[in-house]
């Protein structure tokens, strides 16, 4: 019993607030009606009972007063008729000789209506018999001796649709008045829910624009609905502010790092010269600690073009776009890259594909995917790169063609719980043997929003790893004549 309460409860707890207080309110008001039915049904039943027992005590004293008995030629008469006098009540009516026991008179179908006790003289007082009620009075003395019990009875069933309309009546009024605590009690809960209703709905409209600057409706009456209102208002003032002294911190980051990157291109160039002209005029163990120094320069310039291009593209200070053939940039990236591929099978098709774009940024975004290829994948794996259009009809009826660069390889592809933040910055793979700052891919990413385009991992089944990086292709009156090179299939093999 315990555990089912406790579900209940539990089950309870889970519903609505508005429910919750309409079923309270229900459930209050319908124990106050039942009791309420209880005692007025119970007095209601007893006073129409007593009334009852009244009505038929009355009609056996009038009885008892009008009955006449006399002897007529050796036998007793009754006057007046019985029948007549019990017709109108349904009533039962006996005449009993009390020196013999003998009926002298009754009404048809008047049934036995003698006490528990078998007592019939002298019986005053009523009692319930057989399903009547039954006053007995006596009548007395004969002139031949002894006197009669005069038996009135009235059957209980007359009374019983009146008790049982009673009865209806309280059962419907409780259920009725439930009903109606439970329309009322939703009612209240509705309007008293509005303001809640109002804040949550205010809340989920700011978490899906994320502007903390909204205003919180202010209810009116001065409640604790009101209280919460101002108390979010407070906050959300509070985060605004957060959130503008962040971005404000966030922008100043960011002017610093593409300032500092720009500064620092100037000296690194100087160091670079400078260490390559040690490189080649030093032996032994000093040239090739400046070699050494001149691989490090080298690779801090590549960090501070990432971090240039990637500073940039934060403040949105955006480059000069003129046209660009991707074919032409895929080719300079697999003649850099291919002195380097070691093992690897390096292969371009090479097809006309113009976009409109940065020539230098574009070409980094084939070097980072040949690179993160070469680096990633074992020796002999197969690389291919490729570039094409694609013009509006074989895009499904988007407007507008595309032209596409895809990098694909052989190899054991991409760790499937490092898809999800490949592109995301300084994210390095197990296989990265420190050659990387994590910074390729991100940068791929970048440069392909910035161009109106996207990049996309393709895993290949079973094994390998495409990317696809999607640009708009330029329109045709904008585009340049395709360079000599630019539908050729070459085979690079280092």
């Amino acid at each position: 019993m315990r555990d089912f309460g406790g579900r209940v409860s539990a089950a309870f707890d889970h519903l609505p607030i508005r429910t919750r207080l309409a079923l309270a309110s229900a459930l209050l008001t319908f124990a106050i009606l039942c009791g309420f039915a209880l005692v007025v049904g119970s007095l209601t039943v007893h006073r129409i009972r007593s009334d009852f027992n009244n009505e038929v005590a009355a009609s056996a004293d009038d009885l008892a007063s009008l009955l006449q008995i006399r002897i007529e030629h050796g036998t007793l008469v009754v006057t007046p008729n019985i029948d007549a006098y019990a017709a109108p009540e349904h009533a039962a009516i006996r005449v009993i000789l009390s020196s013999s026991g003998s009926i002298i008179e009754h009404t048809p179908h008047a049934p036995e209506l003698d006490s528990s006790s078998g007592t019939i003289a002298g019986l005053e007082r009523g009692e319930n018999v057989a399903g009547y009620r039954v006053e007995s009075r006596a009548k007395g003395p004969l002139s031949v001796g002894g006197y009669v019990v005069i038996q009135y009875a009235r059957p209980l069933s007359d009374v019983q649709p009146t008790i049982a309309r009673v009865e209806l009546l309280l059962i419907l009024g409780t259920l009725a008045g439930t009903g109606l605590a439970l329309l009322a009690g939703a009612t209240i809960a509705r309007r008293a829910m509005q303001p809640i209703a109002t804040l949550t709905a205010t809340a989920a409209e700011i978490a899906r624009t994320q502007d903390p600057s909204a205003t919180i409706p202010q209810p009116e009456a001065d409640d604790e609905v009101a209280e919460l209102a101002r108390t979010l208002q407070g906050m959300l003032q509070s985060l605004d502010d957060a959130h503008a002294e962040t971005e404000a911190m966030l922008a100043r980051q960011r002017r610093f790092v593409a300032d500092a990157s720009h500064e620092l291109r100037t000296p690194l160039t100087s160091v670079l010269a400078n260490l390559e002209l040690l490189a080649e005029s030093l032996h032994g163990d000093q040239g090739e600690a400046a070699r050494s120094a001149l691989r490090s320069s080298r690779r801090m310039r590549r960090l501070v073009a990432d971090l240039l291009l990637l500073a940039r593209s934060d403040v949105g200070r955006a480059v000069p776009h003129q046209p660009v053939d991707l074919a032409q940039v895929a080719t300079e990236a697999a003649a850099e890259l291919g002195p380097l591929s070691g093992e690897h099978e390096l292969t371009i098709n090479a097809r006309a594909a113009v976009v409109e774009g940065n020539h230098d940024e574009l070409l980094r975004v084939a070097l980072n995917l040949v690179e993160n290829a070469l680096r990633h994948t074992p020796p002999g794996t197969a690389i291919g790169v490729r570039t094409e259009t694609r013009d509006a009809a074989s895009r499904g009826g988007r407007a507008g063609g595309e032209a596409l660069l895809v990098v694909e390889d052989d190899g054991p592809g991409v760790p499937p719980e490092l898809a999800p933040t490949l592109f995301e910055r300084f994210v390095r793979g197990a296989g990265d043997r420190g050659g990387s700052f994590g910074l390729g891919l991100a940068i791929v990413r970048v440069v392909a929003a910035s161009h109106g385009g996207s990049v996309v991992l393709d895993h290949v089944v079973p094994h390998g790893a495409r990317f696809v990086v999607r640009l708009p292709a330029a329109p045709a009156q904008g585009t340049a004549a395709p360079p000599p090179h630019a539908d050729r299939s070459d085979l690079l093999t280092r």
